[in-house]
């Protein structure tokens, strides 16, 4: 049942032998996932602006990229999503998530504002939570000099990426503010104790792999006491009821499909409104990889739908 376009991609990467990314430095792993994605991404389309900003976080400055959609007046007020981008906590940065969030902007008619949150092993658990907590408050306090609508905020990410959008909507309800509308997560890791059955059947042969998923969780976590803390597992918060609005997307061949799934469920059974689908013959990190495979231009267009049916509406 995986789709030709991912079938023929894993193809591609087992006859060029590319390296599995644990089999990599860090470093090493950085600058790949950099330059591969030029075989796999749409060429990033125009927007109106793309500004490099600098937040202010509890571990120093926080990189951030402003792109306003293509066609938007210079002095249009526009809804704004938050994202985070994925890769393990380790792996990743604006520029590898760049057409991502540049796609998802024209498509939803919001502004992105991409955030290069610091990962491990340099910077462990809980930095990237902290750096995207304080990235999400410092763009709802300067909201009036960036263009956007602090009453119009959503947050999202894929994969790791998932994973702290998904904590910050957390932190933003017990806080009290920023007052988000939305939370986009896209194949998210919700678990750091990996014992579901997608990790048993996708654990190997689909790209993100089970000793993968080990060696980012080794160089972002020090302290396997920390799995059950609710801000590297969110699954296992046990109160998730008044959180936003959330769109959760899963691959049918990804070691993370069914924590996804499961925080899908908790969210509705909890009262909150969520729509969970479900790419079944996709591989994780499909959605980044429009240029070789169909359904990614799909699942951006269901993403951007919905961003733009959940923030355009005026506030209140």
């Amino acid at each position: 049942m995986l789709h030709p376009h991912a079938r023929a991609l894993l193809g591609l990467i087992e006859k060029i032998g590319a390296p599995p990314t644990h089999e990599l430095t860090p470093a090493d792993a950085r600058t790949y996932y950099r330059e591969r994605r030029f075989a796999t991404q749409p060429e990033p389309p125009d927007v109106a602006e793309s500004r490099e900003l600098v937040a202010e976080g509890p571990h120093g400055p926080i990189p951030m990229r402003l792109l306003r959609p293509k066609g938007a007046a210079p002095d249009a007020v526009l809804p704004v999503l938050v994202y985070f981008h994925g890769g393990g906590w380790v792996i990743g940065d604006l520029d590898t998530h760049d057409t991502l969030c540049r796609e998802l902007a024209n498509l939803s008619g919001c502004a992105v504002i991409a955030t290069d949150y610091r990962m491990g092993p340099e910077h462990r658990f809980p930095a990237a939570v902290d750096d995207c907590i304080a990235a999400t408050r410092w763009v709802h306090r300067n909201a009036g000099a960036l263009g956007v609508d602090p009453q119009r905020m959503a947050v999202g990410g894929d994969s790791a990426g998932g994973n702290l959008a998904a904590v910050v909507s957390i932190a933003a309800r017990d806080a009290g503010e920023p007052p988000l509308r939305f939370q986009l997560l896209i194949y998210p890791a919700t678990d750091s104790h990996f014992g579901t059955e997608s990790y048993h059947r996708n654990g190997e042969g689909y790209l993100l792999t089970k000793a993968t998923m080990t060696y980012f969780r080794g160089h972002y976590i020090a302290d396997p006491a920390q799995y059950d803390d609710w801000r590297a597992s969110p699954l296992r918060r046990e109160d998730l009821s008044g959180l936003p609005p959330a769109l959760v997307i899963t691959a049918g061949y990804d070691p993370l499909r069914d924590e996804g799934l499961a925080y899908a469920q908790r969210l509705s059974d909890a009262g909150n409104r969520a729509t969970h689908v479900s790419f079944e013959r996709q591989i994780h990190g499909f959605i980044t990889m429009g240029k070789v495979i169909d359904e990614a231009n799909a699942a951006v267009l269901l993403c951007a739908a919905t961003l733009r049916s959940e923030l355009l509406p005026a506030a209140g």
